[in-house]
């Protein structure tokens, strides 16, 4: 966003009512302008009410430390109501473990958390290494293309193809049901009423119903769907909670890092002393990674759901309140965070962000998300690769998925 824009958008957030903002708008992080609101929330109201939000009431925690409060307090704040500010339709209730609170949730992240073990990891460096090369070598070069779609998409619905061993000529079957999955069902939006979103996502249902039959009468494999299959605590599974679980773990595995690889992009465009740094110290690329994830935070906020009237921060949370934890706000907090919006790759601590999550509901898949972003930006410096935004960046009109849809690039090196 240019300076003008910026200031604007800071007079805006300012000059209007602290009871008015609403920050479930998706205009404002469809238009880059998300900033200054969380900003004033952060000084002036932390754990601030929105009365008349686009989706109902609700609470605003906006700061790290609040958020880190909140998320680790299953006893009072609750992830079975759902983890958006969305509340589910009847017909759109798929559980999963991510939305569920002690015990339950645990038995059904382990069923899952193999596919991340460290010796798996390194079975698949090997896979996404091949990958990455393939994807940047065969990158036009000199002719404008859109980045989202031909790196970032691309490779990771290759990679959620081979974790769910799902067949490789229908993988693009996997990033439509992601989108269907995170779209809000209104006018104009990808899937437009709740029917309409169930329906496809029934389809997604029958497609892996197919392979878990096939799959549960052989020996356990080391597939996402095997594991679910053989493990005692999912092998009994509802169909609305199988898909749950599924759909977790196609959003999970698609969408954070899909805009993660595309931010690091923008960032590096927008930053070129930081592209600098990157290129005369390739030793860098871990903590550029970790920089990337919090500046682009790929997830802007996860929703608890109050189970019992609670004071927090001086305010009176009822019971059956949706509380959001903001934590694209949380990672700008600069009580927490030095310098929190710069950009800066070789911070002292660049894996303390909330990105992730924090406590048991953390990603269980974060870090294969790092991974890939780690071998892409080893793979893009050794090629000398340089990639030029050249045109408008265009983002998810979601309060959710704090994403990129377009990214215009020409690649030269």
């Amino acid at each position: 966003m240019d300076a003008l824009l910026m200031q604007q958008a800071r007079e805006k957030a300012y000059a209007m009512p602290l009871d008015q903002i609403d920050m479930s708008d998706p205009t404002l992080f469809e238009t880059d302008t998300c900033w200054p609101y969380f900003e004033r929330l952060r000084k002036e109201a932390p754990v601030h009410y929105c009365k008349d939000g686009r989706y109902g009431a609700f609470w605003s925690i906006t700061r790290f430390k609040d958020i880190m409060a909140i998320d680790t307090n299953h006893a009072v704040f609750s992830s079975e109501s759902g983890i958006s500010i969305f509340d589910r339709p009847p017909q759109l209730h798929f559980p999963m473990f991510i939305a569920m609170d002690p015990p339950k949730h645990s038995g059904q992240r382990l069923a899952v958390s193999p596919i991340v073990a460290p010796a798996n990891l390194a079975r698949l460096q090997g896979l996404i290494r091949s990958r990455v090369c393939d994807i940047l070598d065969n990158l036009p070069r000199g002719e404008t293309f859109d980045w989202v779609e031909r790196v970032s998409i691309n490779l990771t619905t290759q990679m959620l193809a081979t974790l769910f061993d799902f067949p490789f000529e229908d993988r693009k079957l996997l990033t439509y049901w992601s989108d269907v999955a995170a779209t809000f069902p209104e006018k104009g939006a990808l899937v437009e009423t709740p029917e309409q979103k169930r329906e496809i996502l029934m389809k997604c249902l029958e497609y892996f119903t197919r392979l878990w039959n096939e799959r549960i009468g052989k020996e356990p494999a080391s597939d996402l769907i095997s594991m679910l299959a053989h493990s005692p605590a999912t092998q009994n599974m509802t169909p609305a909670e199988y898909l749950g679980n599924l759909l977790l773990l196609i959003v999970g595995g698609n969408d954070t890092t899909r805009n993660s690889i595309s931010g690091g992009i923008l960032f590096m465009n927008e930053n070129p002393a930081e592209l600098k740094k990157l290129r005369e110290n390739p030793a860098l690329v871990p903590s550029a990674v970790s920089e990337i994830i919090r500046y682009q935070t790929p997830l802007a906020h996860m929703r608890r759901t109050a189970l019992q009237d609670f004071e927090f921060g001086g305010k009176q949370i009822r019971k059956g309140d949706k509380v959001v934890m903001w934590y694209i706000s949380g990672n700008r907090d600069d009580e927490t965070i030095d310098r929190p919006n710069e950009f800066i790759i070789d911070r002292e601590r660049p894996r303390h962000h909330i990105s992730f999550g924090f406590g048991i509901h953390r990603c269980v898949g974060n870090r294969l998300a790092e991974l890939q972003l780690s071998i892409l930006w080893e793979e893009i410096l050794a090629r000398k690769m340089d990639v030029r935004i050249v045109g408008a960046v265009e983002r998810t009109p979601s309060n959710f998925v704090h994403g990129i849809t377009k990214m215009p690039v020409q690649v030269s090196v």
